[in-house]
């Protein structure tokens, strides 16, 4: 656990090796615990030859609560990150994450500049023009979990398909249920808050980030369209996108991950 800008951060950092360090972020209600259960890239096969640095986000898993909806805001969450990423003396750093973690990445990356290799934007969420519709559903949820707990979530869980990748997988669905009838509603209510003052960095500042990035993201899901990840990929000048579509191509992702920051 280290305290950094009034919170404190539970964090784990893996591998050993030369290579520069990767630094993951989760996405929103996710952390290190529930990312161990159900994860998109095996961190660990990246964590061969370099550092590996995971943490659980403001008001997420082990760390410290939201005080203000505003500290959820992705820019400010950079800023943790950013904080962290210095605490722990790393120079030049490779980013990525899933989901608000990716627009972390993104957010930071605009800050440290040429001290970000590269960057994994792995299920890029909602952005811009289609942002509006999301952050009104997320007080609705908000409300929803304050008034009447995790059983409307729950249902959702249970009716609304999944990610294309997982239309055969009985068990995303159990482990989505399982995760939230844990969840302290409290703090989801603060999650789904802070969500509500999130955005993707500008699109006219993105194509200032010139490093090599992959874009991993998956069809189905209209909380991580396609629509942001192909847009990402315009913006961004060194960027390639791929979609999953089937768990097949799912699978692909972490040696997809461990080949492009090896090469």
């Amino acid at each position: 656990m280290i305290r950094l800008r009034d919170c404190d951060f539970a964090y784990d950092l893996s591998g050993v090796g030369p290579a520069t360090p990767f630094v993951w972020g989760h996405g929103l209600t996710s952390s290190r615990a529930s990312e161990n259960r159900l994860p998109l890239v095996d961190l660990s096969l990246l964590a061969t030859g370099r550092q590996v640095l995971r943490y659980d986000a403001r008001g997420h898993g082990e760390s410290g609560d939201l005080i203000r909806p505003e500290q959820g805001a992705w820019s400010e969450l950079a800023l943790d990150q950013i904080a962290l990423i210095n605490e722990l003396g790393l120079d030049k750093v490779a980013l990525g994450g899933a989901s608000m973690g990716t627009a972390t990445a993104l957010h930071t990356a605009l800050h440290l500049g040429d001290r970000v290799e590269k960057l994994i934007l792995t299920i890029p969420p909602t952005a811009w023009a289609s942002r509006a519709d999301q952050i009104g559903l997320y007080e609705q949820m908000a409300q929803a979990v304050e008034t009447q707990g995790v059983a409307p979530l729950v249902y959702g869980a249970k009716t609304m398909p999944p990610p294309d990748p997982f239309i055969d997988d009985a068990q995303y669905v159990e482990r989505r249920v399982e995760g939230l009838e844990a969840a302290d509603t409290a703090r989801l209510a603060s999650m789904f808050r802070g969500a509500g003052h999130a955005d993707l960095p500008a699109e006219d500042a993105l194509p200032a980030l010139t490093m090599p990035a992959l874009i991993l993201a998956w069809t189905g899901d209209t909380g991580h369209p396609v629509s942001t990840a192909e847009r990402l990929g315009e913006l961004l000048p060194n960027s390639a996108v791929v979609l999953a579509s089937t768990r097949a191509e799912l699978d692909t992702w972490t040696q997809r991950c461990v080949d492009f920051l090896n090469g």
